[in-house]
């Protein structure tokens, strides 16, 4: 790993201690790091040897030597980091949750595509080997067609309202927190956008979604059930089901085995590739690709479609957050 990029840190919270941590284990550094609490910053430029600590968040835009803003605040401040680093030029992998609605990713992606800059969300399924080599077996016609799937993600939270699990002026709730990971999985193996959509949920006291149960359908007749919870634990399980087989990959979002077990005789085969304490070094390397391409290959089609699924459900909840930018 070159450092031809330089990388910018917002937000110090677990997942940009991985990314940091992953950054540096593929060769690279970090060029600068900004929090809304300065001293956090400090300790964590520290911690990974970040040469350059902002202030004021919004200098991080303002730096020329600055080529990629990885954002990893709540999601409630996602669009405004993304329109602030696109305006200045940055590109931008953000994390998922990308946006809270699809009005706002619609308005990120096109300022993106007026500037020429990649814009990406953050999501391991989209670029771990594994899903990779699926699709090639996929394409190969071997398995036949897609017909079903099911995905599950249950986290078990305490009922703690002030965290920012069920905490809606950040963005809290199953869907954007663990639901688009269900959900894109599932856009992985549709052959097509599912425009039926039906579901049930459940709230907390707070007004955020704590449980549901999501139907999908397409015009192929492709039908996929998604069970969400957080309050009850669930395995990260994904069974995706063709004409002479199904995949079953358990921790979906970070996985790098799946068991394809073929219906005539019920052998199965056994498929590995990459690993999972490498998943975020996949996303950093493939981003960096991007970038130097010029090409945006990073599937933010399929991150509109997710996002057009989450936004269609929660109107159908009538669930908005306070911040929310609609149209």
């Amino acid at each position: 790993m070159s450092n031809k990029f330089n990388w910018a840190v917002l937000g110090c919270g677990n997942i940009a201690n991985d990314f940091a941590r992953d950054r540096i284990k593929m060769g690279g550094n970090v060029y600068s790091v900004a929090n809304r609490t300065y001293e956090k910053a400090v300790d964590f430029a520290k911690k990974y040897g970040i040469e350059k600590v902002y202030e004021n968040i919004d200098d991080i835009f303002a730096d020329d030597n600055v080529d990629i803003v990885y954002i990893a605040t709540p999601h409630n401040k996602h669009i405004e980091y993304i329109l602030k680093a696109l305006e200045n030029d940055k590109h931008v992998l953000c994390e998922k949750a990308i946006t809270l609605n699809s009005d706002e990713l619609c308005s990120a992606v096109e300022l993106a595509n007026s500037k020429n800059l990649i814009l990406a969300e953050a999501m391991t399924i989209y670029n771990m080997p594994l899903y990779i080599e699926l699709e090639k077996i996929i394409s190969s016609g071997k398995l036949g067609n897609f017909r079903l799937a099911q995905v599950n993600f249950g986290s078990f939270k305490e009922y703690d309202m002030t965290n920012r699990f069920f905490n809606m002026d950040l963005a809290g709730g199953a869907l954007l927190d663990i639901g688009v990971y269900a959900l894109s999985c599932v856009r992985m193996f549709m052959t097509e956008y599912p425009d039926d959509i039906k579901s049930q949920v459940k709230f907390a006291v707070t007004g955020a979604d704590e449980q549901s149960n999501i139907i999908l359908r397409n015009s192929k007749e492709e039908f996929a059930s998604v069970t969400l919870s957080l309050h009850a634990k669930q395995p990260k399980r994904a069974t995706i089901c063709y004409d002479n087989g199904y995949i079953e990959i358990f921790e979906y979002p970070r996985a790098d085995t799946a068991t394809i077990t073929y219906t005539e005789d019920n052998h199965t085969e056994t498929i590995k590739a990459g690993d999972i304490s490498n998943a975020l070094c996949y996303e950093i390397e493939n981003m960096e690709n991007a970038v130097a391409s010029g090409e945006n290959t990073m599937r933010l089609g399929y991150t509109v479609d997710v996002m057009n699924i989450m936004t269609t459900l929660r109107k159908d909840w009538n669930m908005k957050y306070p911040e929310e930018r609609v149209k």
